[in-house]
């Protein structure tokens, strides 16, 4: 029995019940701590994907470099988050990888998850889904850039980092910690760091957001979600039916078809 659930099994327990052997399958994904430091590659675009990690503790963000010094970050993993699915199947970083704060990751080669889809088709249904919110979060990115404006890209964005937080940390509230740069910011949204902060501006002036360092303060949160024009369908939860279909198929001998 474990001692205490790995911060993996705390994501995993997000989405469903979990039995010894399932919580002990992800546990041994995080079974090599390495400490990062704030801005520490943990690896770079087209380097061969032969691991993948778990974001234990801290922040981090994946990005393309442009050829005239600029980046374009694509995503922001939270502690819980398998750094790497995407890479699973061309076997090459289809980005590079840093830290946005100090924290710990847990290296593990890709026979790890072979072993996983091979032992459990609950786990199995669970990391597709997360591998299609990933890309679903993509997708609404490109939405994000190409046709809100700074206003709303801002909000959406923050809306966003809100629900993710949420989901793996019950207790998050109007109030949250977000630590990311103004730079941070505007290399996510495709703004200069000088819009980011007139937006902020202007939405304390408002009264919609507060922002003091890294610390966000939404008062109304219904309010902000209608400024951003946010819909959570695709982050949503829904892999209930998709378990239930598992574990009927478990039960008859079948498997995931």
């Amino acid at each position: 029995m474990l001692d205490r659930d790995s911060c993996l099994v705390r994501n995993f327990k997000h989405y469903c019940a979990l039995d010894e052997t399932e919580a002990e399958l992800l546990a041994a994904l995080e079974k090599t701590p390495q400490t990062m430091s704030n801005a520490q590659m943990l690896w770079e675009e087209n380097h061969p994907a032969d691991t993948l990690c778990v974001l234990s503790e801290g922040w981090a963000y994946s990005y393309r470099s442009m050829d005239d010094g600029t980046r374009q970050i694509l995503n922001i993993f939270l502690p819980g988050d398998i750094i790497g699915l995407s890479d699973f199947s061309p076997r090459r970083h289809l980005t590079s990888v840093a830290m946005l704060t100090e924290g710990v990751v847990c290296r593990f080669p890709l026979n790890n998850l072979t072993n996983i889809f091979a032992t459990s088709s609950r786990l199995t249904t669970v990391l597709f889904s997360l591998a299609g919110q990933q890309q679903a979060i993509m997708a609404e990115r490109l939405v994000n850039m190409g046709r809100r404006n700074a206003r709303e890209k801002v909000a959406h964005f923050i809306c966003e980092m809100h629900l993710r937080l949420s989901k793996t940390c019950p207790n998050t509230s109007h109030q949250f910690h977000l630590p990311l740069s103004q730079q941070v910011l505007a290399d996510v949204l495709g703004l200069s760091a000088v819009h980011v902060s007139r937006t902020f501006s202007e939405l304390r002036e408002e009264g919609l957001l507060y922002r003091e360092r890294n610390r966000i303060d939404i008062p109304d949160l219904k309010a902000f979600h209608e400024v951003a024009g946010f819909s959570d369908i695709y982050l949503s939860d829904s892999v209930d039916e998709l378990l239930e279909r598992s574990d009927r198929d478990s039960h008859s001998g079948g498997g995931l078809r």
